[in-house]
Order: C-alpha cells, then sequence, then structure tokens
C-alpha cells in the first residue's frame, strides 16, 4: 500500500514551520483562527511548529505561493533554523510544488490537505479505512506529480512495463491511475457490505453524532453508550464509524459516532468516505455536537451545515449540543485567568444558566447544553433525544408495547 512520504517513522520528532496568507476575503484575525488549527492539525501528526510565517497578498502567488521577498525571508530563518518541512495553510498546485522544492531543497513541502491525509493514515484502522485513505493520498498526487514520486515507477517492473521513449513521469501516472481503480473496485466490494449490515440494522432507528473534529463526539459516545470508544485531545482521534446498540426508555436503537469534519477538508476526503458519510445519511436523528467554547464555534456549526448539506443530509430530523460547558468562559470573563483545573458545579451551574437564556436557545427543544466529560446536564439531552427517538420507533413499530420489552435505561452493547 501506498505510504504517505509526509513524515518519517522515526523516533526524533519531526519540525516543521507553517506558511499562511493574510487576504482580502482572509484577514489577520481569519488567518491567524486558521493557522493556530494547523498548527494542532500538525501536533495531532507528531510535527513540532517552530515558527509560523504569514503574509499580506491579494491572493496567493501562482509560482511560489508566497511572494519573493517572504521566500528570502525565510530562506535566511532555515540558515539558522533548519527544520524538515514547511507546512502551507491552503492547497499547492502542483507548479507552486515543483517551484518550492527547488527552492528548498531537502525540505518537505506540504499544504493542509496532505497533512490531514498523513493524519488520516496514521489514525486508520479498518481495512475499508486504511484504503479509502490510501486513495483518497492517490488522487491528491495524481495532478500533482512531481519528482518527489518518482520512486513509483520502480514499484512495478517487468517485460512490457515501460515502452521505448516513455517517461518516468508517464509511467508514474499510469501506476497511480491503475492503483486508483484498483481501490475502487475494492472499496465499491467492501460497500456492498457495508450496506447489507446497514440494511440488516433498519429495522431500528439509528442516530449519528456529527460535528467538527475535537468537539467531544466520542466521549459523549462514551457516556450514552456506557461502554469504552476511544477518545483524545487530538484533531480526528479516531476516523473508523464505531455502532453501539443503546436502550432508552425501553426502546433499543443504534448510536453511531462518525468523523469529524474540519475546515478546508480535501474533496478527496469526501469521496473516498463515502461509505463511512452513508452513516450519516441514512441516519434517523443527527446529533451536532459542537464546542462551546471555541471562539469560531459558529463558523464551525457553519462548515458542518455546508458539508452536510454536501453529503445530502441537510434535511435530517437534528438535536445540536453544545458540549464543553466546564470550559465555556462568558465574554465578560475572557481577560480573567483560566479555569482551575478542578471544575466546581458553581462555574457548570452558571454556564449552564448563561447559555439556557442566550440567543443559542432559540428552538428550546432540540438545543442542549452539557459537558460530556463531567456528565453535566445529560439527562436533559436523554430527554430530547427520547422523545425524537419515540417518534421514530413507532412509525416503525405502531402496535410497540413497551411494558412487554423491559430493558434497563441507557443499556450500552457493542455490535461491532
Amino acid at each position: 500500500m501506498f505510504k504517505s512520504p509526509v513524515f518519517s517513522t522515526a523516533k526524533q520528532q519531526e519540525t516543521a514551520i507553517l506558511v499562511g496568507l493574510i487576504t482580502q476575503k482572509q484577514n489577520a484575525e481569519r488567518t491567524k483562527e486558521y493557522l493556530d488549527e494547523l498548527e494542532f492539525l500538525a501536533t495531532t501528526a507528531g510535527v513540532i511548529t517552530k515558527r509560523v510565517f504569514t503574509q499580506r497578498l491579494e491572493r496567493a502567488d501562482s509560482k511560489t505561493f508566497v511572494g519573493k521577498g517572504k521566500l528570502e525571508e525565510i530562506k535566511i530563518w532555515l540558515i539558522e533554523n533548519p527544520v524538515d518541512s514547511i507546512i502551507f495553510d491552503d492547497d499547492l498546485t502542483a507548479p507552486q510544488v515543483r517551484n518550492l522544492e527547488s527552492m528548498f531543497q531537502e525540505i518537505k513541502i506540504l499544504d493542509r490537505s496532505l497533512l490531514i491525509l498523513n493524519i488520516f493514515s496514521q489514525r486508520a484502522q479498518t481495512d475499508q479505512a486504511k484504503r479509502q485513505v490510501e486513495l483518497a493520498q492517490y488522487q491528491y498526487m495524481l495532478p500533482r506529480l512531481t519528482r518527489m514520486w518518482s520512486h513509483l515507477s520502480r514499484q512495478k517492473g517487468g517485460i512490457g512495463m515501460r515502452g521505448p521513449g516513455e517517461k518516468e513521469l508517464e509511467t508514474d501516472k499510469r501506476i497511480v491511475k491503475d492503483r486508483i481503480a484498483f481501490l475502487k473496485d475494492k472499496l465499491e466490494k467492501i460497500d456492498k457490505q457495508s450496506f447489507t449490515r446497514r440494511k440488516e440494522r433498519s429495522q431500528l432507528v439509528r442516530v449519528a453524532l456529527v460535528g467538527y473534529t475535537n468537539v467531544g463526539k466520542s466521549t459523549l459516545m462514551r457516556r450514552l453508550a456506557k461502554t469504552d470508544v476511544f477518545a483524545e485531545n487530538k484533531l480526528f482521534a479516531t476516523i473508523d464509524s464505531t455502532v453501539r446498540k443503546v436502550v432508552l426508555g425501553n426502546i433499543p436503537f443504534l448510536l453511531t459516532d462518525t468523523v469529524g469534519f474540519i475546515r478546508k477538508l480535501p474533496t478527496q476526503l469526501i469521496e473516498s468516505f463515502k461509505s463511512t458519510l452513508d452513516e450519516i445519511r441514512e441516519a434517523d436523528i443527527l446529533v451536532h455536537v459542537v464546542d462551546i467554547s471555541h471562539p469560531s464555534f459558529e463558523e464551525q456549526i457553519e462548515v458542518v451545515n455546508v458539508t452536510l448539506s454536501e453529503i445530502g443530509a441537510s434535511e435530517k430530523s437534528m438535536v445540536l449540543v453544545f458540549n464543553k460547558l466546564d470550559l465555556f468562559k462568558p465574554e465578560s470573563e475572557e481577560n480573567l485567568d483560566e479555569h482551575l483545573e478542578t471544575i466546581d458545579e458553581g462555574v457548570l451551574e452558571r454556564n449552564l444558566d448563561r447559555l439556557k437564556n442566550s440567543y443559542l436557545k432559540k428552538n428550546t427543544e432540540n438545543v442542549v447544553f452539557i459537558s460530556a466529560e463531567h456528565k453535566e446536564n445529560l439527562g436533559e439531552l436523554r430527554k430530547v433525544l427520547m422523545n425524537k427517538i419515540q417518534e421514530k420507533h413507532f412509525l416503525i413499530y405502531p402496535n410497540w408495547d413497551p411494558t412487554q420489552n423491559p430493558m434497563y435505561d441507557w443499556q450500552g452493547v457493542e455490535q461491532e
């Protein structure tokens, strides 16, 4: 399988500098926010950020992304501060990659999409996820084939593999296209198997947790299903969908934890993870989890809504859950010291009261504020979910009698 040529497996942690642009469409504050997220992505990939460079331009330079002056500034800084990689906050074109590689020689040139693809490659656990990531990597690679991919021509050999006068780059392109076709065929077969499994579960109400990456979906999954699900304070801590059977009010349903979305998500990933996203498309209810403590949570909500629209899931019944109540800090307290590690109940109650009386509580029925980490206000979330699940369940089983099916509330049973 293709291994993304991004970061080595050496024990010594790799280093990088980040580069972003301030443009007419993206002001300095927004650029800083994007670069902070890019640094978090780099940390998730195991890379230490040494410095961040920004430049004001009307638009990215078509040849080198940044201007000549900024390139010289970067070169001078790198003389005394060598790093392994230069990571750009936007996608680079093939000419930009070639030009930057020739200028910085042994330093790896990456963009946001390639960094995200590398993280997905590290996180993929199942055979399906690994093949999905590999397909996305090849689709990203194809239009950007440069000298850094020339090793691919050595993956195949033998008589007839390389005709007279055929260039190395042409051979690489053919190999990549062949691999893309092979992976699509494999994933189509896996998708048929996944469809069969989902069809077998169609008699149960399906609830999917969706949201921006690192908003606490996996932690909430653990609380609701009362079962172990991997959760970590990193972007894309998990990329494999996790499905659990849960019982609420004597009604069983399926709860799915899905991959998180992110700004500038590579289109190759959306296409490659089609079958994974089908868990969202085919869900009866979506629980949109939001990190209320994040300064740009409203933009993150918009990113998720746009992505849901792109995959045809925007019209589904939804519960909006604002998580991380314990980390929320009102504007009046933004200049005060950070919260202590120990969160007292008073802080949680005050934050909950503030938010319940805020503009965010426009839809009193389908908006809930919680702290999954501290199990705060989960009772209200269960009540809201219960109402929606009952509504869907009785459409499937109009004669359902819960008294004939005694079960414990919120009993998690691992399914796959």
